[in-house]
């Protein structure tokens, strides 16, 4: 008996914007929250995610921007490649915590990205400080995406990475 599994495809373009973007037709949860609520008006989908980063965690737009842009970049990334393991630092998860948090969006993310599986988070508690954060910036470039240099070195060798042990975790 032969077993094949499928991988996610890889998306033809790597533009954060747009990939999450693309997202939105999928998202069938809970599409008020998402789409109608106080202050969604007139945004796309990623701009609504700014606005909830900003809203927590970052007052700048453009520094909201740049780690939402690493935070896709890093789920797409691990999805796409889930025979490695990879971590973020501090600055680049408050990206990747605003879109796991925001669970309709995420669920869409996973079911258009990772073949409809959805992909674990599992964080260790400690911080590895191997400079796995930096690898994992390496490897989001050779994947074709532009990773802002200065938000992974900034913390590069104190990564929180995910448990490899969990099935499809990043």
């Amino acid at each position: 008996m032969t077993v094949t599994f499928e991988r996610p495809s890889t998306t033809m373009t790597r533009d954060p914007r747009s990939l999450f973007n693309a997202v939105r037709p999928h998202v069938r949860d809970c599409t008020y929250n998402v789409f109608e609520s106080p202050g969604s008006d007139g945004a796309d989908l990623y701009g609504r995610e700014i606005r909830l980063i900003m809203r927590d965690n970052v007052t700048v737009q453009n520094m909201a921007e740049r780690i939402l842009d690493n935070a896709v970049a890093y789920l797409i990334t691990a999805m796409e490649r889930p025979d490695l393991h990879l971590g973020v630092g501090r600055i680049v998860d408050i990206g990747v915590h605003q879109i796991i948090l925001d669970t309709p969006v995420y669920f869409a993310f996973c079911h258009l990205y990772n073949s409809g599986r959805y992909k674990h988070h599992a964080p260790l508690i400690q911080r590895r400080n191997d400079g796995l954060c930096l690898r994992t910036a390496d490897v989001i470039r050779a994947n074709g995406f532009a990773a802002d240099e200065e938000l992974w070195s900034v913390d590069g060798a104190e990564c929180s990475p995910c448990d490899d042990k969990v099935p499809d975790s990043h």
